[in-house]
């Protein structure tokens, strides 16, 4: 864990278990709560016999989804896939390509299944990382990607700065006189896009839906108007609390919608105007 002492300038490196010694009673840990589909799939053209993987992004209605497929330049709008089972074998489900965007992402229109998410335990796999290098799925995927308090399935990543957090730390921290409370921001295709733009104010950030409930509304405003800290695990909590905190004076409502935000030095945060001692 890199630890920077703001007022001194200074720079740490310590263990992720040390993380409750740089919290104070009375601050407020915001987490992102989104769980992880297992949203990679695998197929196979109905009328060539090619292999399609197909990598689920964002769900626009009921078994209507635009997804990343590899090989793309064979998915063209038409092209219908039947859906395989992690064994290989024809499953029921068949998804056509219905439209092709500028990104490169094909829509995909699922049949054979009420509701292919409903299919996925059965279908999907996990859509670990590349750097995670190994064959095949594990039994125990489908639980250790996923932080310890994932709860609103939907991302198709792992908001992994959760991830380093245990049931054990998560006692001490509320131990030590502090508020946990949640977010829920879905984890979508911009995890997997490099920036391209030469310039990087030029970058165009996709779009990810996040909702914040009334627990952490009302949290995180009394902590700001208190002059207490508000701690944001990870860019995904981050992103959706600056979201909010942008169309309301730096206060949060209840909100349920899509952030495209590009947070980048030296964009200013909407945060209390008090500043502690040598904020970490």
């Amino acid at each position: 864990m890199l630890v920077l002492h703001r007022q001194s300038h200074r720079i740490e490196h310590r263990g992720f278990k040390d993380f409750p010694d740089f919290l104070c009673p009375g601050d407020v840990l915001v987490l992102n709560d989104s769980r992880v589909l297992p949203a990679r799939l695998h197929g196979r053209n109905q009328r060539t016999g090619g292999q399609f993987e197909i990598l689920l992004l964002e769900e626009n209605s009921v078994n209507d989804w635009w997804a990343m497929m590899r090989p793309g330049k064979r998915a063209k709008p038409g092209t219908k896939i039947m859906l395989l089972t992690k064994s290989g074998e024809p499953a029921d489900a068949v998804a056509e390509v219905t439209e092709l965007n500028h990104e490169g992402h094909r829509r995909l229109h699922f049949s054979g299944a009420a509701n292919i998410v409903g299919e996925l335990g059965r279908l999907g796999e996990m859509p670990l990382p590349p750097y995670i290098e190994r064959q095949g799925e594990q039994a125990a995927d489908l639980e250790r990607y996923q932080t310890v308090f994932a709860a609103a399935a939907g991302s198709v990543a792992a908001p992994t700065a959760g991830l380093h957090f245990t049931p054990e730390l998560l006692a001490k921290i509320r131990a030590l006189g502090v508020t946990i409370c949640f977010l829920t921001l879905h984890v979508g295709a911009g995890t997997f896009l490099p920036v391209k733009a030469q310039n990087i104010a030029g970058h165009k950030m996709h779009a990810e839906w996040f909702a914040v409930g009334e627990a952490t509304v009302a949290a995180v405003n009394a902590a700001k108007k208190a002059g207490r800290r508000i701690v944001a695990v990870g860019t995904t909590a981050t992103r959706a609390l600056e979201t909010i905190a942008r169309q309301n004076n730096g206060m949060l409502n209840v909100y349920k919608g899509k952030t495209d935000i590009f947070i980048f030095p030296p964009a200013p945060f909407h945060r209390r105007t008090k500043k502690p001692a040598d904020a970490t």
